[in-house]
C-alpha cells in the first residue's frame, strides 16, 4: 500500500498492492480515542499597564477569539501600609486605575468580549482569588523575569500564581520566542508585503572587469 499526494485536490491517493483487495478495516475497539475538546469560556489577564502586561493581552486575544471566550482584564491595586495620614491613598489610586483599565478594555472590545475587574490587595493573592471566584479557565500572565536580588526581595507574582492557581497558567515573558505577532513584527510584515525583496548582490554597484570597458567609459 502506497500513499501519494493528489495533484490538484490537496488530498491523498492510496494505491493498493497486487495482493491487497481493499483497505484495512479498523474496528471500533481498535480506533484511537478521540482527543479531548478544550473549552475556554473565561480567560483572566492580569495587567499592570506595563508593556510586558500588554504583551500578555496580545497573546490572550487570539485565544479568546479561537474559543469564543470572554477576556477578564484584572488590575490589582497594592495599598501602602496603613497610617492615619494616608487614609485616602487607596481612593486616590483606585480612580486612575479604573480609568486606565477601561481605556485598555476599549482597545480590545471590537475583537473579543471583555470585562474589567479591579481589586485591592496583594497581587498574587488577588489573582488567585479572582480566578477562583469568577470560574476562570485559563490565566495568561506576564512576567518581567527579575533575577538575583530583585527576585529575592520582590519575589515573583507569576511564580506564586503558577504554584497556587486552580487552573492552567500561560506565562508570557518580556523577551522570548514569539508565536503571536506583536506590533513590531506586524509593521515589518506590512513593510515587506509592499516592497520587492532583492538579493544583496543586486544592491552592490557593478564592477568593471575589462580594461577596455573602463577606457570606453572615460
Amino acid at each position: 500500500m502506497k500513499f501519494k499526494p493528489a495533484d490538484k485536490t490537496g488530498g491523498v491517493v492510496v494505491e493498493l498492492g497486487p495482493k491487497e483487495s481493499q483497505l484495512p478495516v479498523v474496528s471500533p475497539e481498535q480506533a484511537p480515542a478521540p482527543l479531548p475538546a478544550y473549552k475556554l469560556k473565561k480567560i483572566l489577564v492580569p495587567v499592570d499597564f506595563s508593556d510586558c502586561s500588554r504583551k500578555a493581552l496580545r497573546y490572550a486575544i487570539p485565544f479568546a477569539r479561537q474559543f469564543d471566550a470572554r477576556l477578564i482584564l484584572l488590575h490589582v491595586v497594592q495599598p501602602y501600609p496603613r497610617a492615619p495620614q494616608m487614609s485616602t491613598v487607596d481612593a486616590e489610586l483606585i480612580q486612575p486605575a479604573t480609568d486606565e483599565l477601561q481605556t485598555l478594555r476599549r482597545t480590545v472590545e471590537k475583537e473579543v468580549r471583555s470585562e474589567t475587574v479591579l481589586r485591592v490587595g496583594n497581587p498574587h493573592v488577588e489573582i488567585i482569588e479572582a480566578a477562583k471566584e469568577l470560574g476562570i479557565d485559563l490565566i495568561i500572565l506576564s512576567t518581567h523575569g527579575r533575577t538575583g536580588l530583585a527576585h529575592v526581595f520582590l519575589g515573583s507574582t507569576a511564580e506564586r500564581v503558577v504554584r497556587h492557581a486552580g487552573c492552567p497558567v500561560l506565562i508570557v515573558r518580556e523577551h522570548e520566542h514569539e508565536f503571536v505577532a506583536t506590533g513590531s513584527t506586524q509593521k515589518k510584515a506590512v513593510r515587506l508585503a509592499g516592497e520587492a525583496v532583492l538579493p544583496q548582490s543586486a544592491l552592490r554597484p557593478p564592477r568593471n572587469t575589462h580594461p577596455s570597458q573602463k577606457g570606453a567609459a572615460s
